[in-house]
Parts: structure tokens; C-alpha cells; sequence
């Protein structure tokens, strides 16, 4: 245990990927690299760089000296500038072009965006992972009936696997809006102070094509393929909305997911894995909780909240910059993306050992068909000369008193109650005959076979490796 706060992302729910990719090992030498490829790029397109400069630069790309940036920025207070020091003491040859033309948000910025797109990537294969476990789960219980809840009430079955295909519909829905915001994130290159380029235009004597060669090459570098068209010192903040926006919506879609499971494993139909040597309760032995969907709902909870810091910092940026984002974006950007690796995971965790109760499932259905069944019985009373409108007062009032019973611990009676009634003109064994929960699931089957056919050929860049758990 470490005697200094640690984020419980950190030490409890975030992968090691996520945690490698946005450490300080990780940011600090993406600066580097930045500064290599601005030196590259300067140097071939005739600018006083050489080639001697730039493999000093590359060959040092990763023995920081933390302890010396340290103590440079408390001495003049500038991140960047304290990196800058550092980088030259080890590449003396090269430090004196260093950041040539560059304002701090060229590797402040661009660090960020090859980060946050890595991080986008990586949560994309994880969702694709849920995806496709959905898929199987869908498929396998495609026509296992259960009963439907509308309000939270019992209403007209469905099935297992329709019931999951909700689920992974909202996932394919992330998956667009991801693949979105992927598709359209550019890279901000080196623009200047106020996004001019004019120490470029300087340095290039005016040659616009050079800069925007420059550009391209350091895009190019980082697997970029285009820059925005213009930006002031920063890359546009709204990107980060986009980006904090669709973490947002896989939150709630697991959220929608894991509350549910909570809800079905109370009534014991569906549950979550349970561990040979897991606790349930500290004081009560023999409790199975949920804990693996209720830490998803309350992750979920922050990273819905946090997506919030995004369209208030970018709709107050004055002008070409202003520094009141920074403070914020070094703490809701990198958060948000280690909670929603951590949801991912678990979510992961869950639907791969979701365990279905068929005769627990069976059994509530079949407590409930009598009421369910009551339409179609009124029809077929209809069609042996009942009278509809006096048919439906009959109903409504036997069910009534059938609910009234089943509410003093007595088993439903309903068809028992409607078989006495002259008007119905059937007989109980004749009711009981429309009772298989398996006549009322309309195209369930059908509709999560077609959902499933769409979905799995986007689904080749899903994670192969089982989501474990730490805690």
C-alpha cells in the first residue's frame, strides 16, 4: 500500500493496456517522438537541421530524466520548456533545434490526439469483444420464451435471447458513433501560436506549400492523414465533446445492461458469474449480489457525469487559446477513458458466464400465461359465439379475484374461475391447451437472428482474450 492517494482506477478496475497508454512513460515520450518528426521534416525540407541531429534526437527518445524536468519546472514553471531542457541534456548535439517553430500544444495536443485515438482503438476491440459474446448469447436463447416486463410489470413474453438483443443493439449503436468519431479525428500539427504558421512562413521564407508538406509528413508519422483546416493553438475542444461523448454512451449502455441483470438475477432468472470462493455479504453467508453489474451501474454513474467537462471547457475557449482547459483535460480525458476501459471489462467478465435459469424462467412465465393468455381465450370464445365487450367484463373481473387470491399465498385459479363462467363455453383443459408460453413470442427468433446476421461481420477486431478481473 503506497502512503499517497491512488485513483481506485488505477489500483482496481482499469486493463494494463489503458494504464500503460496513458502514463507519463507514454505521454512524455510521444513528445519526443513529436520532436524527432518536426526535426525530420525540417530537416528535408531544407531547413537547417541535420541528419546527424535527428538520429541524436530518435536515439533518445526514452531515457527521461524525470528528476531533472522536475526540478527544471519548478525553476521556470513550464512543463514543456522543463522537457525541452531535459531532451537536450542527453542530445546535446541537438539542442538547439529543438521545438524549432513550435508552440507548446504541438506536442501537448498532438500527444493527446495519438493517445486518445490509440485509446479509442482499444476500447473499440472491446467492445467488439462484448459484441460478439452478445451475439452467441442471443443466438442460443433466440426462442427460450420468458416473461416480458413493461413498467417493471409482467407483460407479453419474449425471450431470453430477444431480451439480450437490446442490448446489443445499443452496442451497435456505440460502435457507429465510435467508428464516427475515429473516422473524423485529424491531427492539429505544427500551427504556431495562434494557428497562423507564421514562424513557418518565416522559417520557409513563404513558401505555403512547404508548411503544409511539413504537416502532412509529421501526420504521416503518426498514422494520421489529415490536419484540421484550421485551429488556433489548440486542436478544436470540440473533439473532445465527440470523444467524452460517445465513452458517454457506452456507459449507458452498459449501465442499461448490468441494471437489468440486477433485476432478473433478484428473481433468480438470470445471474451474473459467481466465483467457487466469492462472498456475497460480509454478515450474510449465503447472498449471491450482483456485484459485478453494480459496479458497472456505478462506474457508469462517474463516466456519464465526467463526459460533462468536455462541452463546458470547449464552449468558453476565448479566442485563439486560453489555459483554464488544461488543468481539466489532464484529469476528465485520461479518467474517462480508464473508466470506460473498466466497464468494458467487466461487462466483458459478465456476459461471457451469464448463467440462465430455464426453470426458474419457465416456472414465472408459466405463474403469469393465464393472464397473458387472455386475449387470445376472449378470441376464441368470440368465435364460438361469445359476446366480446361482455367476454372482457368477465375477464377483468375473474382475474381480479384470482389476483386477489394469488396475493394470500394461493395458486393462480383464473382458468378454473373462466371455465365456470357460461359465457366463455370452454372447458379448462380446453384453456389450458393455449397456454405454451411458446405461441406468444411472435418473431422473436426471427428478429434476433436477423439483428445477429448484421452484426458479426463488423465484428473482426474484437479482443480474443478473456476479461479477468483483479478485484
Amino acid at each position: 500500500m503506497t502512503e499517497q492517494y491512488e485513483s481506485p482506477l488505477s489500483s482496481r478496475y482499469a486493463s494494463a493496456y489503458m494504464l500503460k497508454l496513458f502514463s507519463a512513460d507514454t505521454r512524455y515520450q510521444t513528445w519526443r517522438r513529436l520532436w524527432v518528426e518536426l526535426a525530420r521534416a525540417e530537416m528535408e525540407l531544407g531547413l537547417p537541421v541535420t541528419e546527424a541531429q535527428v538520429q541524436e534526437l530518435e536515439a533518445h527518445v526514452t531515457d527521461i530524466d524525470y528528476e531533472c524536468v522536475r526540478q527544471r519546472e519548478k525553476e521556470v514553471r513550464h512543463d514543456v520548456m522543463a522537457h525541452v531542457y531535459a531532451y537536450g541534456k542527453v542530445a546535446p548535439g541537438a539542442a538547439g533545434i529543438i521545438h524549432l517553430g513550435a508552440t507548446s500544444c504541438y506536442v501537448t495536443d498532438n500527444a493527446d490526439l495519438v493517445i486518445y485515438r490509440d485509446g479509442l482503438k482499444y476500447l473499440r476491440s472491446e467492445l467488439m469483444s462484448v459484441m460478439r459474446q452478445l451475439c452467441d448469447f442471443a443466438e442460443k436463447y433466440r426462442a427460450l420464451p420468458t416473461l416480458g416486463y413493461t413498467h417493471y410489470q409482467p407483460a407479453q413474453p419474449v425471450t431470453v435471447g430477444k431480451r439480450a438483443s437490446l442490448w446489443l443493439q445499443d452496442f451497435w449503436f456505440d460502435l457507429e458513433e465510435l467508428d464516427f468519431v475515429l473516422r473524423e479525428m485529424r491531427f492539429l500539427g505544427c500551427r504556431g501560436t495562434t494557428g497562423t504558421e507564421a514562424s513557418f512562413m518565416d522559417l520557409f521564407e513563404g513558401d505555403s506549400r512547404k508548411i503544409d508538406d511539413m504537416n502532412r509528413r509529421i501526420a504521416g508519422a503518426f498514422g494520421f492523414d489529415r490536419c484540421y483546416a484550421v485551429s488556433g493553438q489548440t486542436y478544436p475542444r470540440k473533439a473532445d465533446s465527440r470523444i467524452l461523448n460517445v465513452l458517454s454512451a457506452i456507459g449507458q449502455s452498459c449501465y442499461r445492461m448490468a441494471n437489468d441483470i440486477r433485476l432478473l438475477q433478484h428473481d433468480r432468472q438470470i445471474e451474473e458469474p459467481f466465483e467457487e470462493k466469492q462472498i456475497g455479504s460480509s454478515a450474510m453467508a449465503y447472498k449471491r449480489n450482483p456485484m459485478r453489474s453494480e459496479r458497472v451501474c456505478s462506474l457508469a454513474r462517474y463516466l456519464m457525469s465526467v463526459s460533462a467537462n468536455a462541452p463546458m471547457t470547449a464552449s468558453v475557449q476565448w479566442m485563439e487559446r486560453t489555459l483554464d482547459d488544461s488543468a481539466n483535460r489532464r484529469i476528465s480525458l485520461p479518467e474517462a477513458f480508464l473508466c470506460a476501459d473498466a466497464i468494458l471489462r467487466l461487462i466483458r467478465n459478465i456476459s461471457d458466464g451469464l448463467r440462465v435459469n430455464e426453470k426458474v424462467i419457465d416456472r414465472t412465465i408459466r405463474e403469469y400465461m393465464p393472464f397473458l393468455a387472455t386475449e387470445n381465450l376472449m378470441m376464441e370464445a368470440v368465435k364460438r359465439g361469445g359476446n366480446r365487450q361482455a367476454l372482457h367484463e368477465i375477464i377483468r373481473r375473474c382475474s381480479m379475484e384470482a389476483t386477489a387470491r394469488m396475493k394470500e399465498g394461493e395458486p393462480c385459479d383464473l382458468l378454473a374461475r373462466l371455465a365456470r363462467e357460461e359465457a366463455f363455453g370452454m372447458t379448462e383443459e380446453e384453456m389450458a391447451a393455449v397456454l405454451d408460453p411458446r405461441l406468444y413470442i411472435g418473431r422473436c427468433p426471427e428478429q434476433v437472428e436477423q439483428l445477429v446476421a448484421q452484426i458479426r461481420p463488423l465484428l473482426s477486431d474484437a479482443l480474443e482474450e478473456k476479461a479477468e478481473i483483479e478485484i
